[in-house]
């Protein structure tokens, strides 16, 4: 009998040894050769856009959980422990960063202009992104106490991100009647606008030395585009259907323009070596909602699909070190529309 039960334990312990393997293995797909040991940070809910800290010790992201009725700022450790809401708990937030020395954060918010959630953008023109007049940009302490106000004014003022040299500050505004970029000093002082072509310029990333940007743009050509182009920017609205990829030399500011597909590409990131730029596009997809993780050359070379998921994989942040990425995805999620923050060693 004792025989037995020991038989059965054995096998009880191997299948559920088997059942954590193939849950690990699990969590990529057939092509994906540069993720390995990906692991899910969050579980549930809305969690995108999530950074690292000057440390690479923990992450800031935005979420929509546990009743909330829109994105809240939410700090955690790097292995998903300690989550915590770090903003109001008021308005709509989006765009969060660390600041230098990890002892403050950047966000963006609306909590100034009333407690509840802005309207979501009226999708009866197509799919659009609306850039609400209400956000205003936030310098906090770590734990979201001691609040500035560094942008005010009635435009839209977000997607802040802080160069890894701890100098500089990039965000998007519609100051000028235009989405365009703005660079600022560490301490909001300085504001100066630096791209100037029609069209949306937006989600901007300084490389690892500070000295380029990387971002996403569309460039409304035909007299329809413009003209379509207009009427939604009157009204706070993008429309996201095409978005390349741009380069900017800061020093010159010089800009190249890395991709060319006619599909809707951003959230890009550079690796450390500044050599090849990480970012979300639809670009091979028959579903214009499905969007995978692509590596290509800062020139525009040698262009690789990174994930092959059928749904979302986006928001693509490397390490310092270049050893781990990290990414929001709707794989293996519980509930469909969920979005979690994963990380992955990187294998080059």
């Amino acid at each position: 009998m004792k025989s037995v039960f020991s038989y059965m334990l054995v096998v009880i312990l191997f299948l559920l040894v088997d059942s954590n393997a193939q849950s690990a293995t699990e969590m990529t797909f057939e092509g994906e050769k540069h993720l390995k040991n990906i692991k899910m940070l969050t579980n549930g809910g809305e969690n995108a856009e999530a950074y690292l800290s000057f440390d690479q010790k923990k992450l800031i992201l935005q979420a929509k959980i546990d009743g909330l009725e829109c994105d809240q700022i939410f700090t955690m450790n790097i292995d998903g422990t300690d989550k915590k809401m770090v903003s109001t708990g008021k308005g709509r937030t989006t765009c969060s960063y660390f600041m230098p020395g990890d002892n403050k954060i950047i966000y963006a918010s609306t909590h100034l202009s009333g407690d509840k959630c802005p309207p979501n953008p009226d999708f009866s023109k197509g799919y659009v992104w609306k850039l609400y007049d209400e956000f205003e940009i936030f310098i906090a302490d770590a734990n979201g106490e001691n609040i500035v106000q560094v942008t005010d004014n009635d435009s839209y003022d977000a997607e802040a991100t802080v160069s890894p040299k701890g100098d500089k500050i990039v965000f998007t505004s519609l100051r000028d009647g235009d989405p365009e970029l703005y660079l600022m000093d560490i301490d909001g002082s300085n504001q100066e606008r630096i791209t100037f072509e029609k069209g949306y310029d937006g989600g901007a990333f300084f490389s690892q030395d500070g000295s380029k940007l990387v971002y996403r743009a569309s460039r409304p050509v035909s007299e329809k585009e413009l003209q379509d182009y207009d009427e939604l920017v009157k009204e706070r609205l993008v429309r996201p259907g095409i978005l390349e990829i741009h380069v900017m030399d800061i020093a010159t500011k010089k800009v190249t323009k890395v991709t060319n597909f006619g599909k809707a590409s951003f959230a890009p990131f550079m690796h450390p070596s500044g050599n090849k730029i990480i970012f979300c596009s639809n670009v091979n997809s028959k579903d214009p909602r499905n969007f995978d993780l692509y590596l290509i050359n800062s020139d525009g070379t040698g262009l690789e699909q990174i994930t092959f998921n059928e749904t979302f994989d986006g928001f693509p942040m490397f390490t310092a070190d270049g050893k781990h990425l990290v990414f929001a995805s709707n794989r293996f999620n519980k509930e469909r529309g969920d979005t979690n923050v994963f990380i992955a060693e990187w294998v080059d």
